[in-house]
């Protein structure tokens, strides 16, 4: 399979463990969304800059859902009040978000990603490897282009 040079390979995206899930039937994992183009967002609600990249998430869940991309929030709560599960449907349900929700209380996958900051955007390809990542808030256009050059590539 070609890359596209502009994406680097960046490893395997590590498997998610997440029990706890939101607008989804069942825990998604990643070996079962072979396939598609997968963004893990790193979030916790009570986060101002991740509330402002909400917009563009709920934007691209829309746009290309049916075209392959699966959009995951995994929150890792920074604070207390925001590991309480009831608090955390409150505020997707306030912040309108409908994409895949997965709590991460225990920082699993946040570990896992060796992450170190909210917002983190993590854009994985269809064979299940990271591809591009990005920190914070901005960038909307640039990992808008990245999406759609991950959905065209073939699986």
């Amino acid at each position: 399979m070609p890359k596209l040079a502009s994406l680097p390979d960046l490893g395997p995206a590590p498997e998610l463990t997440n029990d706890t899930w939101l607008n989804v039937d069942s825990p998604l994992r990643l070996a079962d969304l072979r396939g598609k183009v997968v963004i893990i967002e790193m979030w916790t609600f009570g986060c101002i800059n991740c509330q402002h990249v909400i917009p563009s998430l709920k934007e691209w869940h829309d746009k290309y859902n049916d075209q392959g991309l699966v959009i995951i929030g995994n929150h890792y709560p920074e604070f207390n009040y925001e590991a309480d599960l009831a608090n955390v449907q409150d505020a997707v349900a306030r912040l309108g978000i409908e994409y895949a929700v997965a709590q991460d209380n225990d920082g699993a996958t946040w570990r896992a990603y060796r992450n170190h900051y909210w917002p983190t955007l993590y854009l994985i390809d269809k064979q299940g490897r990271i591809r591009y990542t990005h920190i914070g808030e901005g960038g909307y256009a640039e990992t808008e282009e990245n999406i759609q050059a991950l959905l065209a590539e073939k699986y």
